[in-house]
């Protein structure tokens, strides 16, 4: 896949905008980023388009921006130059799509049958829209769609919103969703960046799902171990279960046989999408990661991770759910 795409992938959701006066390219951006989504879909429904995206990847250069509603090649000359770095259009025009992959450049054409993936396939491609998702079928009908092309994935948009997200991102294909429940064009149209911001903010949260998982304590030795947790699982009626490393009460806490990483033990943080998670972390908020602590699977996906800092005496790890 594109390095651009996998860009895209890490972070999840698509803004998709409109924007009518090119002076709110700035202020959106930055609403956009501060929210925690570095990224935009600026449609070339108007004329400001091309302004709007070249005020954007001026101003925040590590913007993942690009140009929606493409229809034709002058349209994409006119997004490259001022910034794009992908380009996404409505339906599949094999003359668009030919010109971007010939000048490689990322192209995210919509579809929303077999015919249209067999030309997507045929022009090299190897990610495609899926528009207008939900009035097209939505979810079920990408995985009936998808079990034929094992090596096509999707980036639904149209109709997926806060409620829907996660049922799409949870599938392994899609990589990631544009929507504009975030952006609505009356909020930007009135100089709303607050709520927008607001608005972004929540749509991260919502992707990520942030939620206690447990905490662990460091003991001293494993008869210390067996001891708390045991005290623990009587007094509140969970069950204690004894594991190679720790003894665990119920599924909240967890205590260490031989003191681990941090100085009182460490809390673990469950998320939706861990990879996502650790780029939003990492590349929005600053947080640093201990890649020596990442654990993965047999397929390397990763499961869980380790920041480097300790808050409160406490290390702090994200584990994938």
């Amino acid at each position: 896949m594109n390095a651009v795409l996998e860009q895209i992938s890490k972070i999840g959701i698509v803004p998709v905008v409109k924007i009518d006066n090119a002076a709110d390219a700035l202020p959106l951006a930055k609403a956009l980023c501060a929210g925690g989504l570095p990224c935009a879909e600026v449609t070339f429904r108007t004329s400001a388009a091309a302004e709007a995206i070249k005020i954007m990847t001026d101003n925040f250069p590590n913007m993942c921006v690009g140009a929606g509603t493409v229809l034709n090649a002058e349209q994409v000359d006119a997004a490259v130059a001022a910034g794009a770095k992908f380009i996404v259009s409505p339906g599949l025009n094999p003359r668009t799509v030919k010109y971007c992959v010939e000048k490689n450049i990322p192209i995210t054409p919509g579809t929303s049958s077999p015919s249209d993936i067999e030309q997507a396939i045929e022009l090299g491609l190897d990610v495609v829209k899926f528009f207008p998702a939900e009035q097209s079928g939505g979810l079920a009908k990408i995985k009936a769609m998808a079990a034929p092309y094992v090596n096509m994935k999707f980036m639904p948009t149209g109709g997926v919103n806060a409620k829907n997200l996660t049922s799409y991102l949870d599938f392994p294909k899609i990589i990631a969703c544009g929507g504009s429940w975030m952006v609505p064009g009356d909020l930007i149209n009135a100089g709303e960046w607050d709520k927008i911001e607001q608005l972004t903010r929540e749509a991260v949260q919502t992707m990520l799902g942030f939620e206690l998982a447990h905490v662990g304590v460091n003991a001293e030795n494993e008869e210390e171990a067996v001891k708390a947790a045991n005290r623990f699982a009587f007094i509140f009626g969970m069950p204690a279960k004894v594991g190679n490393s720790s003894v665990f009460a119920g599924s909240a806490l967890e205590v260490m046989k031989t003191p681990y990483l941090g100085k009182n033990g460490h809390i673990a943080v469950k998320t939706n999408y861990i990879e996502r998670a650790v780029n939003y972390l990492s590349t929005v908020l600053g947080v640093e990661f201990n890649e020596e602590s990442a654990k993965r699977d047999a397929k390397g996906n990763l499961k869980a991770i380790y920041l480097k800092e300790e808050i409160g005496g406490f290390a702090v790890h994200l584990v994938q759910k």
